[in-house]
This record gives C-alpha cells, sequence and structure tokens, in this order.
C-alpha cells in the first residue's frame, strides 16, 4: 500500500507547482575540533584572527574553546552553500599553522575531562549554561560534532500552495503546519538517514570510559560497537539524558512542553533539548516567544555526522539527498505522532544504531527489517520524482546510488571509514585525512569557491572579510562591487581597492599619466623625461629624434600594461609606428618617455605602509632544446596558478602582436626552439597581467626607497596605490639619480602580493579591512 498522498500530489501538479516545490532556502553549520600534529585535542585559545566569537557570524567556538563552528549565509541553492562551506573551512584551515582540523565526529585523543577547555563567551548567561552542560554531560560528549542541515521552503511556493489548498486557517498557521508534518516525519524515519549518512563507527580509547568498556576494539586505541554506524547517535553519543516526548501538532504545545521541560529542570533550558530535527524561528534568542509570534522559519536537521572521506565533512550528494527526502516525507500520509509513535520512533533508531539494517522496524503490525522498510521508502521516493520530475535524471541517479548503500552495506560510509581505519588506527587514519585536505585547501586557497567568476583580489578581500566576521553583499557582481558590514560601520568597495579612502580626483589623477609625472615633479621625485603626443603625425615626425635611444610608448591613461611598448634599442619606423598605433587605440594622448634603466618594482603602499614590494620578471619562457617557444609557453601555462582575467595569481602568457614583435626584435620568431636553460623573454614590460612572473622583495628592498613610495602615494593623496619604480641597484640606498617612477597605479592588483610566484603572502587583503574597520584587537 502506497504512503504517498497522492490526493497533495495532484493538487501540486493541476496548479503546476512541481518546479516551484524544488526552489528552497539552505543554510550549513559544520563543528570542527582544532588537534595538534599528533592527533591530540589542542588546548589553545580559539584563533584570534577570526576577531569576536560572539560577532563574527561566520566562524565561532562551539561548546569547547577547541571546537570551531563553521556557519554558512542562507543560500537558494545546495550547491552555494558548499562552496560557501568549503570556503569557510579552507580559510580555517589555512589560518591554523600548525593544527588541524579534526575531520570525524568523534573526538580525537582526549585529555581528563576537566582539562578540556570551555569557550567562555563573557556574557554570564550564556557561560553559566556552558558549565552546566558540562557538569551534566561531562565536557567530552560535548565534543562530538557534525553538520546541522538548514532548511525552509521558498515563500512564494508555500502561498501559492496555501491558496490552492483553500485551508481554514491563516498563512501562518499553515505554513507551521507544514513544518511541523516535516518534524514528524524526519523524527519518524531520522534512521534512514542515519545510515546513510552515518560515518563515525570508530572511536579512541580516551573517549567516555564507560563507551570504552562496552565496545570491542580494533587495535589498542582504536574501539568500535558491532553494526553501529554512528556513535554520536548512539546512547554513547549526544544525547539528552533521557527520552522526551514532546508534541509537534502545533507550536504552541510544542513550546508548552519544552516550558515544562524547563520548569520541571529536566532541561535547564529549551536549547539543551537534543532533538534531532528542530523548529526554528528567523530570529531571537528567546525562542519560545519568537516562534509563538512569528512562527516557524525553518526546520534544522542535526544528526548528519562528519564524513572524513571529503576534506569539508559531507559530500554533495548526501545534502541533495537530504532535501529529496525532505520533499518525499511532505508527500507522505499524516499520521498521530503522540507519545507511543515517537517511542517506536527512538526504538527504531536505537535499532539501526545496534543491530544496522537488520535491525528490526517497530510501530509495525508485523514484523519488518530496517532493509525492507528502506527499500520500500526508496520505492515510494521513486514514484514520487516520476511524478514530479520525470524528465531529470539527477535525482534518479542520486536515489540509486543511495539505493546501493542499502543494498551492499559495504557501500555505506560507516563501512567504508571502518575498513580505511582498520588498515591503520583511528589516529593515524583521520590524522592522516586532516594533513591531506590541509594540502587540498592550500592548493585552492587563493579562491573563493563559488565565486570564481569575480577579480581574485576581490575574492581575497572577501575571504579576509569572512575570517574577522565583516557581512558582505553583492551590489554588482559583474562589477566586483560590494558592500562591507560589521555592527553600523558600512562600507562600499569595488575591485577591492576602490575605496571611499581614495577620492574621485585622486584617481584620476593616478589614471593621467601626464597629471601624474606633474604632481611627482612638484614633489621632487624623480621621473622619466618625455614629450606627449595627441596624433600619429607628429609621433612620426620625431622618429628620427629617438630612433636609436631606449623609449618606452604608452597611453596617457593605462592600467594593466595595455597598449605599451618598449624599445631597449634601435626599432624602425614600422615598429615605432605600430607601436603608437596600438597605444592610440587606448586613449587620445600618447606619452613617449625615456626607457630607464634597472630592475622594476612594485611597491604596494596602503595608508602610511608599504605593504609589499614585488619584482616583476616579463613574460619568459625556459628553453629546453626541444620545444619550439609557442610549444613552451603552452607548457608554461598548463600551470593551475595561471589563468585568464585576474582570477588566479599569475596570467596566462598571450602571443599576440606585442609579444612577436618583441621576440622580431630579439631577431626570434614563435616557431624557433631555444636551447636548453636558454632565457627567452616574450615582453619588455613585467606586467602580471601580461603573464610575467612575481617575486617578492619586500624584506631585501632599503626603507630609502620605501619612503619614496609612500611620498609618491602621498603626492596625489592616495591611500591605496601601486608605485611602479625603477632602481638600478638595491644593494645601495636611494640617490636623487639611481631610481625613477615611472607610474602611479590606482586600483592596485593586492593578488600579486598575497600569493607571489616566489615569496611569502604579505596579506594585502587584510591590510585593506585594517584600513577600512580598524585592525583586531
Amino acid at each position: 500500500m502506497s504512503m504517498l498522498n497522492h490526493k497533495l500530489l495532484q493538487l501540486v501538479l493541476e496548479n503546476h507547482l512541481q518546479k516551484d516545490i524544488w526552489r528552497g532556502n539552505f543554510g550549513l553549520e559544520k563543528e570542527n575540533n582544532r588537534v595538534d600534529g599528533n592527533g591530540k585535542l589542542a588546548l589553545t585559545p580559539h584563533p584570534k584572527a577570526f576577531g569576536s566569537k560572539l560577532e563574527n557570524p561566520y566562524i565561532k567556538t562551539d561548546f569547547s574553546e577547541s571546537q570551531i563552528e563553521m556557519i554558512t549565509p542562507v543560500f537558494e541553492k545546495i550547491d552555494e552553500a558548499y562552496q560557501f562551506l568549503e570556503t569557510i573551512h579552507d580559510i580555517v584551515t589555512l589560518e591554523l599553522n600548525d593544527e588541524y582540523l579534526w575531520p570525524s565526529s568523534n573526538p580525537p585523543a582526549l585529555p581528563n575531562d576537566e582539562e578540556i577547555p570551555i569557550a567562555m563567551m563573557n556574557e554570564p548567561g550564556e557561560d553559566h549554561y556552558r558549565l552546566q552542560l558540562a557538569e551534566k554531560y561531562g565536557r567530552k560528549r560535548q565534543l562530538l560534532s557534525g553538520i546541522h542541515y538548514n532548511f525552509s521552503f521558498d515563500e512564494e511556493f508555500l502561498k501559492k500552495l496555501y491558496h490552492a489548498m483553500h485551508v481554514n486557517k491563516n498563512f501562518k498557521d499553515f505554513k507551521d503546519s507544514i513544518y511541523l508534518k516535516l518534524a514528524r516525519n524526519v523524527l519518524k524515519y531520522r534512521w534512514l538517514l542515519i545510515y546513510l549518512t552515518g560515518a563515525s563507527p570508530v572511536f579512541n580509547k580516551t573517549y567516555i570510559e564507560e563507551c570504552v568498556q562496552m565496545s570491542e576494539h580494533l587495535d589498542e586505541e582504536s574501539y568500535f560497537f558491532p553494526n553501529m554506524n554512528s556513535l554520536r547517535n548512539s546512547v554513547c553519543g549526544y544525547r539528552n539524558e533521557k527520552s522526551y516526548y514532546v508534541s509537534y501538532d502545533s507550536v504552541e504545545e510544542y513550546v508548552r512542553d519544552l516550558q515544562s521541560l524547563v520548569k520541571s529542570k529536566e532541561l535547564l533550558s529549551m536549547r539543551e533539548y537534543y532533538s534531532p530535527v528542530r523548529i526554528k524561528p528567523a530570529k531571537g534568542r528567546d525562542v519560545d516567544q519568537a516562534l509563538l509570534e512569528d512562527g516557524i522559519a525553518y526546520l534544522e536537521v542535526r544528526l548528519i555526522d562528519l564524513n572524513p572521506l571529503y576534506k569539508i565533512g559531507v559530500s554533495k550528494e548526501s545534502l541533495k539527498f537530504v532535501h529529496l527526502f525532505l520533499l518525499f516525507i511532505m508527500f507522505l500520509e499524516d499520521w498521530p505522532f503522540g507519545a507511543e509513535e515517537q517511542k517506536a520512533a527512538v526504538l527504531n533508531h536505537d535499532s539501526l544504531i545496534m543491530n544496522g539494517l537488520q535491525g528490526r522496524l517497530f510501530g509495525e503490525d508485523r514484523y519488518v527489517t530496517l532493509e525492507e522498510k528502506a527499500l520500500e521508502l526508496m520505492q515510494e521516493m521513486e514514484q514520487m520524482l516520476q511524478l514530479l520530475n520525470p524528465s531529470d535524471e539527477t535525482f534518479f541517479r542520486l536515489l540509486d546510488q543511495e539505493k546501493q548503500k542499502i543494498i551492499n552495506k559495504e557501500l555505506s560510509f560507516a563501512a567504508q571509514v571502518k575498513s580505511e581505519i582498520q588498515k591503520s588506527s583511528y589516529l593515524s587514519y583521520h590524522l592522516d585525512k586532516a594533513s591531506q585536505y590541509v594540502e587540498e585547501s592550500k592548493a585552492s586557497g587563493y579562491k573563493f569557491i563559488g565565486c570564481e567568476d569575480l577579480e581574485l583580489s576581490t575574492q581575497l578581500l572577501l575571504k579576509a572579510a569572512i575570517k574577522r566576521g565583516i557581512s558582505f553583499e553583492f551590489l554588482d557582481r559583474d562589477e566586483n562591487f560590494i558592500l562591507l558590514q560589521k555592527g553600523e560601520h558600512s562600507e562600499y568597495v569595488k575591485q577591492a581597492t576602490k575605496t571611499s579612502l581614495d577620492s574621485y580626483s585622486t584617481v584620476l589623477m593616478m589614471e593621467n599619466k601626464v597629471v601624474t609625472k606633474k604632481i611627482l615633479k612638484r614633489h621632487g621625485i624623480r621621473v622619466p623625461d618625455g614629450r606627449v603626443y595627441r596624433d600619429l603625425d607628429s609621433a612620426l615626425t620625431d622618429y628620427e629624434t629617438y630612433r636609436n635611444k631606449p623609449i618606452v610608448i604608452k597611453p596617457k591613461s593605462t592600467n594593466f600594461g595595455l597598449g605599451i611598448t618598449i624599445f631597449a634599442g634601435g626599432f624602425s619606423i614600422e615598429d615605432y609606428q605600430k607601436a603608437f598605433e596600438m597605444a592610440f587605440e587606448h586613449d587620445q594622448t600618447v606619452l613617449l618617455e625615456e626607457f630607464i634603466t634597472g630592475k622594476e618594482y612594485r611597491f604596494l603602499v596602503m595608508g602610511d605602509e608599504v605593504v609589499g614590494i614585488l619584482h616583476r620578471v616579463p613574460a619568459n619562457v625556459i628553453g629546453n632544446g626541444i620545444y619550439t617557444i609557442e610549444q613552451l609557453v603552452h607548457e608554461k601555462n598548463k600551470n593551475p596558478l595561471r589563468g585568464k582575467g585576474y582570477r588566479t595569481p599569475l596570467e596566462r602568457i598571450q602571443l599576440g602582436e606585442v609579444e612577436k614583435m618583441f621576440l622580431k626584435n630579439q631577431s626570434k620568431q614563435i616557431t624557433d626552439i631555444p636551447s636548453a636553460g636558454e632565457v627567452v623573454y616574450l615582453r619588455e614590460n613585467s606586467n602580471i597581467s601580461t603573464g610575467g612572473d612575481s617575486i617578492d622583495f619586500t624584506d631585501e628592498i632599503p626603507e630609502s626607497y620605501k619612503k619614496i613610495a609612500i611620498q609618491s602615494a602621498k603626492s596625489a593623496d592616495a591611500t591605496f596605490c601601486g608605485v611602479d619604480m625603477m632602481i638600478d641597484d638595491i644593494e645601495k640606498e636611494a640617490t636623487e639619480s639611481n631610481y625613477s617612477i615611472i607610474e602611479i597605479n590606482f586600483n592596485p592588483a593586492i593578488h600579486i602580493h598575497c600569493y607571489p610566484y616566489k615569496g611569502q603572502n604579505r596579506k594585502a587583503d587584510e591590510k585593506i579591512l585594517d584600513l577600512l574597520f580598524g585592525k583586531i584587537q
């Protein structure tokens, strides 16, 4: 007999809501313990880099100071929430230095209970509550970690369904009834989710002594219970001292029952009700009042284990299955869910924990195993999909994948994890996984996963904002225009360094190279001599004057090296003309300047400080005696750090007109085969945006040059400025004649200083936030 409510399904189809029903709002919360290099619980304080434990909306502490909690905003797609969680995970991972995020729900090697540090929040009520929890449950139990899955339906869908059903209640009560039904059915069938997401079958000998004594061991440190796939969901896990049966028939009854448990001192507060699913209001510390006044805003599913098989502790497929499961149980017939039914749900939960899918299903008229019921539920889900979404194979494939875990127990996450642990040990396995995931985070550490469409400098600024708890909003994503907010303080930022701290006139001054030179000269700063041209004929007239001199031809207003040609030696009239033509494509005014000898360095000035200095090596390849220049470029561009459009730390090398002309001036062409070890330069200008390599020299450059860079920025009243300086010899202090400022640039790229080709990260992204919001105290 079908368990599906076909009347409700038909109503959705008749009102063309089958697409709307898939829309929702998704948020994720994740806890991880911090550990040292030996897999022992880290007893160090919550990292200062994350700012206030109370105020950071993304990175907090959970019960213990050693336990980090990561929280995503709400998204309309699971993929977006997953990507944001991965970004937070990477941020935290890369900040921990000699520590790791423990990848299992079950704790690492633990000290004595009293040595586990409780996270104190400097709020008397909150701190007292945590101390009470420690006394009541023990600190070790509180270190069990997991994933919380927050879900709500799209509000417009619920309104359409409300009108289609013609129910005799207001919309708030109708919405409450939908979420209460979901909560009842999650509780009833939670054993299936526990089986499919359970990934904590083995635990360490330092866990709760009674649990260790009752269990079996794989080796002297690794313990387990036969058939148990999730310690966290067991009697040794994160549970109340006894089962409480709370009404899910209405919000009023739910709140009444929880308040009674608190009043009778069974619970310390409503928060202590450790149900596998919670109904949640939109906001408010007083959950009871918020639920009564505003109703249910979303459900929080709390039974998902951290899965050590995945870097961030959960697979995207698992999260999508939870979504499918929640939709499915909405379409189930609604049965009573009083105390007897809740007792049966608890028995089924424990039947799964102790006996696996071969355990008995309670609450049925006949003897049925959990495996039989699981396959029946899967079949019903497939029927639902056939009606609601028959053309999309994605969920059918997902359903089949989960079904295989039921048919073949060795495919379950818990079985895979246990099998791997048996090859080493509990601590070694998880520490190896933690180390592996650190390397994965490092490899993509420059990315804001899910926001790769943004310029890399903007991605880095947003990651720095998350780290210190500054919320953000996209105002114009295509333009990399964002709003940053912390408390009452707001800042509008475009492309990372266009901020309120620089005036429009400052930007215009730096953008105009003619004006820039005049301003720098007025402040006694050395700049190259040159001329200004506004038409090609005037420039061609002066060819004979400059034909044997080293010169630079560039547009008056340029950035990223666009339209610039450098002639270090003699050049033909044709090449001279082509250089001016390219420059005039970018501006109506073109500068011809003397070519200054020495090496070029980019000074990144922020406020009164030189944050970083790079020597930018022009685009180049190194010969191997086999490949042509064109092939060598192709090979070098395979480096994952090289990309296009300022979304990676380095740009791909191009082989356009400029590069071919520069090769021609060296009597080379792209089909030549350089000898082994021969360095072939493809451009004279060294911009990273044209394929150059970035080498950090911040600690090698004398202070005298840094003072000149700061003076150059101040001459234009610039807070954020890129100063390009030619220096003959950095071993010598600056004089009036051994340097020259060739440009100052507004909107300097910061990613080249955060992820140089060679050298250390200069944290330019964080310096921006220091200037906009103040330093972390």
